[in-house]
């Protein structure tokens, strides 16, 4: 799945429009928001399956995990405590989905990274 020419500027709207988007548990969650963000940059919605943890519910979309300090604006990751998925930002930091809107952290507390192309 192949990174559409505009990704950024698509990202970035995203980004702007989830800001203080406040975490819902059925409508707004970390889950959608890494679909949403995927979708943004390829243009097409990853088939997944829902598996028992985050981790395994993200690798089922097929993308392929790289260490966290790798990640790239973009791409999917996934913070340890609580899990929660993300995507990386810049300066070394992901967003996350948060009670009262997206919330940053540095790609430190990140246990897993997968590659969006």
């Amino acid at each position: 799945m192949a990174r559409l020419p505009d990704w950024p500027a698509r990202l970035a709207d995203l980004l702007v429009a989830a800001e203080t988007r406040p975490f819902d548990a059925h409508r707004w969650n970390c889950g959608r928001f890494a679909l949403a963000a995927v979708l943004a940059s390829t243009g097409r919605r990853p088939g997944w399956r829902s598996l028992l943890t985050l981790e395994a519910t993200a690798d089922s979309a097929g993308f392929p995990r790289i260490p966290p300090a790798f990640a790239r604006v973009g791409d999917v990751v996934l913070a340890g405590e609580p899990p929660r998925l993300g995507v990386a930002v810049d300066g070394g930091r992901a967003v996350f989905v948060g009670p009262r809107g997206l919330v940053r952290f540095s790609l430190t507390a990140c246990t897993t990274a997968w590659r969006i192309d």
